[in-house]
C-alpha cells in the first residue's frame, strides 16, 4: 500500500509569521504555486493560499505590507506521512481542500496535493471522487 510519504512533495518553500503578504504573493508567483505554508520555529502554524490573498487580503483592503498572520488560515487540516493515499483523498474531499500539509511531530515535512493524487494510478479514482466533491462545493 502506498502512503502519503511515497507521493508528497518534500521540497516545500515556506514563509514565517514575520513575512508580509507581498513577500508571500511574490513567492507564489516565482514558484508558480497556489499555497505557501507558514512555519514558526519549525512548526507549521498556518497556510496562505492564492484565494486567501484575494478574499482576506485585497477584498478586506489589507495592504501588501500586512503580516501573513492577517490573512493566513490557521485552522489547518493535516495528515501524517504514513497515512494511506485513500485517507488523504477522503480528508481532502471531506474538508474541501486541494492541498494537505504533511506533518510529523508538529513539523511540516511535505505537502500532498489533489494533483499529486490524480497523477498516481493507484489513487486516480479516489482523486477523481475528491475533485468532484470539492468542485461541487465550490459551485454551491
Amino acid at each position: 500500500m502506498q502512503t502519503v510519504r511515497d507521493l508528497m512533495t518534500t521540497n516545500v518553500d515556506v514563509c514565517t509569521p514575520v513575512d508580509n503578504v507581498y513577500e508571500v504573493a511574490l513567492k507564489m508567483k516565482d514558484l508558480n504555486v497556489g499555497a505557501i505554508p507558514i512555519v514558526d520555529n519549525n512548526q507549521l502554524v498556518g497556510m496562505i493560499t492564492d484565494r486567501d490573498l484575494v478574499v482576506r487580503g485585497i477584498a478586506e483592503k489589507h495592504p501588501g505590507s500586512n503580516t501573513v498572520t492577517d490573512v493566513m488560515s490557521d485552522h489547518l487540516i493535516t495528515i501524517g506521512p504514513d497515512a494511506s493515499l485513500q485517507e488523504a483523498s477522503a480528508l481532502m474531499a471531506e474538508h474541501q481542500i486541494r492541498r494537505l500539509p504533511v506533518v510529523e511531530n508538529g513539523q511540516l515535512i511535505g505537502i500532498v496535493s489533489l494533483g499529486d493524487l490524480a497523477t498516481n494510478q493507484y489513487s486516480d479514482e479516489q482523486a477523481g471522487v475528491a475533485l468532484s466533491e470539492i468542485s461541487e462545493q465550490d459551485h454551491q
